[in-house]
């Protein structure tokens, strides 16, 4: 790739996305035919040059089919993961220098690819101290006068509090509303970030997350709500999620907690049945408003890194499953998410691609119809319509055919994906 200013880069990715954000309605608008893609782990940090990897994955990436890459956060950070962010102006982390991220974000969307910035605004933490805030420079006025610091000058919080930072008073219009604003729109819009993934939401009101993406005007937002999980409350589970988008003032969507977790215990458990609910649709946020849903095998945080036993796994699929879920989601509504060590250190890009093959096919989208044949201990089957053809698909260990007049398309241990 040619190299550039970093100013001549800047202007030329504020103009590309300020045109992106006039021409095009947000992905969670419905019928949306995005993937997106983590393009990160949690031990990424730690591997020199983070953005290097992901520009030299440009082309492989929009020819695998995916449509959107999510990065780690871009400020610098007190924890090198990023999510401790302490000068937020500041665009050199440990995944790369600033540089290195405008170029990849450049090389993406040479490929047609839009970048999603990782939005850590639930909290922040000080440059040498608790909180002195500096790039930009904060008072303790934007801090929350309950933190345990006990330094806020600010209202009280919005959410739960989260010990690892100062928790910021979202209340406050000139510091920080205007300055989460202005850092949006003046330091990340012109790296050339069109979609936002707010991390941490349960912290603050979502009122504010919807606020701020209403003013970055993105092409897809997605809010972090990891609720409280109880596999015999499905729907408490999922009106959490609906109250928080509802909350955004349907601004973002969420990721689909609830299809995760019962993807876990059906791999797990051979507990399929809990994947279809009482009124006949999918059991997760899918069932409800697939549009809104974001879905996913494993994250950063859920998963294992680049092999099982490494990363956080805080909530794994099994190892040696996690293809089912993949059949799974890449075959239903929503808007689904691949895992990039899945791809690249599982060595399952191959069978991951031809699932991604069999979806953008048969024209599925995010609110593609489900029609649920099997829900059993076991199996679950089903056939998904979309705009141009149908999938048959089955997951789990016991045997099913969707008949005469289906050709198979991919197949694996415990799945396989028909098309007609």
């Amino acid at each position: 790739m040619k190299k550039t200013t970093i100013a001549a880069l800047a202007a030329a990715m504020l103009a590309a996305a300020s045109h992106a954000n006039a021409a095009t309605p947000t992905q969670q608008a419905g019928a949306s035919k995005a993937i997106l893609l983590q393009g990160f782990h949690w031990n990424s940090a730690s591997k020199p040059g983070w953005y290097n990897t992901l520009r030299g994955n440009a082309g492989d990436l929009a020819a695998l089919g995916i449509t959107h890459v999510w990065f780690p956060p871009p400020s610098d950070s007190a924890a090198k993961e990023g999510y401790l962010p302490r000068r937020l102006d500041v665009l050199d982390s440990a995944y790369g220098r600033s540089s290195e991220l405008y170029e990849a974000v450049r090389a993406l969307q040479e490929k047609g690819i839009q970048s999603v910035a990782d939005i850590v605004v639930n909290h922040r933490v000080g440059t040498t101290g608790w909180s002195d805030f500096t790039s930009p420079n904060w008072s303790t006025r934007t801090i929350v006068n309950n933190d345990e610091c006990n330094c806020g000058l600010g209202s009280s919080d919005t959410g739960p509090g989260f010990s690892g930072g100062r928790d910021l008073d979202h209340t406050n219009v000139g510091e920080t509303q205007n300055g989460i604003i202005h850092w949006l729109n003046y330091t990340l819009k012109p790296v050339g970030f069109t979609g936002l993934r707010f991390d941490y939401v349960k912290g603050f009101s979502p009122a504010y997350a919807g606020q701020y993406a209403n003013a970055f005007a993105p092409d897809f937002c997605v809010g972090e709500l990891w609720p409280d999980f109880d596999l015999n409350n499905m729907n408490a589970n999922r009106q959490a999620l609906m109250d928080w988008i509802n909350g955004t003032a349907n601004s973002c969507g969420a990721f689909d907690f609830t299809t995760k977790g019962i993807l876990n215990d059906a791999l797990a458990n051979g507990n399929y049945w809990r994947l279809k609910g009482s009124d006949g649709k999918p059991q997760g946020a899918i069932g409800w408003w697939p549009a809104m849903s974001v879905t996913f095998v494993d994250n950063h945080d859920t998963g294992h890194a680049e092999s099982c036993g490494t990363g956080q796994g805080l909530w794994a699929a099994p190892c040696g499953k996690v293809m089912e879920g993949y059949a799974y989601i890449l075959s239903h509504p929503g808007i689904p998410t691949v895992f990039h060590p899945h791809l690249y250190d599982w060595g399952l890009k191959a069978p991951i691609g031809a699932l991604i093959n069999a979806r953008k096919t048969a024209g599925v989208t995010s609110t593609s119809a489900v029609a649920i044949q099997q829900a059993t201990q076991g199996l679950y089957a089903a056939i998904v319509t979309g705009t141009s053809r149908q999938l048959a698909v089955k997951i789990g260990p016991n045997s099913w055919s969707p008949g005469n007049g289906w050709t198979l398309q991919t197949s694996g241990t415990n799945y396989a994906v028909w098309m007609k």
